[in-house]
């Protein structure tokens, strides 16, 4: 009764085709070729800042960061006003429950 029973493998049932036999293919090695060479100019244009460009890229960071940061102290806000006002209701419910078993 404690003893496992450890399942036996199922035979298979119906045709069973052997594995398929995969045979090797011929590897062909070609001369190796010379490297094209380096072009002169290249496609990607450089980014040049201007000092207006960096003063609109610090500002929209600081803006966003700015945003980010107030909408997490917000959310921090409403977890903990949420938690403040469940706390006063426990304590309100448990005082009216204490008041009326006093009455009994």
């Amino acid at each position: 009764m404690f003893r496992p029973k450890i399942p036996t493998m199922p035979t298979p049932t119906g045709v069973v085709s052997p594995p398929a036999v995969v045979e090797p293919t011929e590897v062909v090695q070609h001369a190796p070729t010379a490297p094209a060479p380096a072009a002169q100019g290249t496609s990607r244009p450089t980014i040049q800042l201007t000092p207006g460009a960096v003063i609109a890229l610090v500002g929209g960071g600081t803006a966003v960061v700015l945003v980010v940061g107030a909408v997490l102290v917000s959310m921090l806000l409403a977890v903990a006003i949420t938690g403040a006002s469940v706390a006063i209701c426990a304590l309100v419910i448990r005082s009216l429950i204490n008041a009326e078993a006093k009455r009994r």
